[in-house]
């Protein structure tokens, strides 16, 4: 239960920037403002980037994949409300084709919680197919648009995925211990928070879909299909990212691994000097 509580201590650290997301959704829906609420909301989203980042909340690098993941969300919602997928209530005088420019950041939302996710729980990918993975991954986000001309491929994408990540494991720390999962799973558990988050944005009023204009209602659950094959995008721009970085990859979590994390921190074994280095000097007693 331990373990539990400081990983969901952990996951809403990581959810920050969509917590503010929120938190500003609200505030447009119930303050009296002089400004249309898609303006005032996407003050508030640059707001919020800007602030994150002087506080060291986000790094630089983190900020710039964000900023990757608005285009990328912003270039799917203009040709996606253009086909009538769905709405937005309000778009403000700062839109392009009836999109309000906010509703990047919804997206941005999700490529931080990846960004944080990654640094907060350590985590690495062992058996990860770069090129496979990531073509898979442009193949996912083309269908999102192909679908609407020929016919929708999300359940052989979906087969074709699990195929090219069936070896990949991500492996995350919780306090003191190491643990791993199947990286497809992943991409269902964090699918299925997406679309709970979908549905309080749409009550929100957000976006809406067709069915959802004379009365709310909930999100059809064939949605989280689509927000977990959409993760894959995520991780695949994230991953390129971290390989760069040199933390993409990391030891598997067998039983040597764990033993290194559960031993007390006087069991664990020291830290080798870099090359050159000294040893400190011997006390004289």
């Amino acid at each position: 239960m331990r373990q539990l509580l400081r990983f969901g201590w952990v996951e809403a650290q990581c959810c920050l920037f969509a917590v503010l997301f929120f938190l500003g959704l609200a505030l447009v829906r119930v303050v009296p403002l002089p400004v249309d609420p898609a303006d005032a909301l996407l003050l508030w989203c640059l707001a919020v980037t800007l602030v994150l980042w002087l506080v060291r909340w986000e790094t630089g690098r983190e900020v710039g994949v964000i900023a990757a993941f608005h285009l990328v969300g912003l270039a799917l919602e203009l040709f996606k409300v253009r086909q009538g997928s769905w709405s937005y209530p309000d778009t403000g005088s700062v839109s392009v084709g009836g999109v309000p420019l906010y509703s990047g950041f919804m997206y941005a939302a999700v490529g931080s919680y990846v960004c944080q996710a990654w640094r907060r729980l350590d985590l690495r990918i062992t058996g990860y197919r770069t090129l496979a993975t990531a073509g898979v991954a442009g193949l996912v986000y083309l269908n999102f648009f192909t679908s609407h001309v020929t016919w929708d491929a999300r359940v052989p994408l979906a087969a074709l995925l699990l195929v090219v990540t069936r070896a990949a494991r991500v492996h995350f720390t919780v306090g003191r211990r190491r643990y791993a999962m199947p990286l497809a799973l992943s991409f269902v558990l964090i699918g299925f928070f997406l679309w709970v988050a979908e549905n309080g944005a749409t009550f929100l009023r957000a976006w809406q879909y067709p069915s959802q204009e004379s009365v709310w209602t909930v999100v059809h659950v064939a949605k989280l299909g689509s927000w977990s094959l959409l993760v894959v995008v995520s991780i695949v721009l994230v991953a390129a990212v971290k390989a760069q970085e040199g933390r993409l990859y990391g030891a598997a979590c067998d039983r040597t691994v764990r033993r290194a994390y559960d031993a007390p921190p006087a069991a664990l074994p020291p830290q080798r000097r870099p090359p050159g280095s000294r040893a400190p000097a011997r006390s004289a007693r």
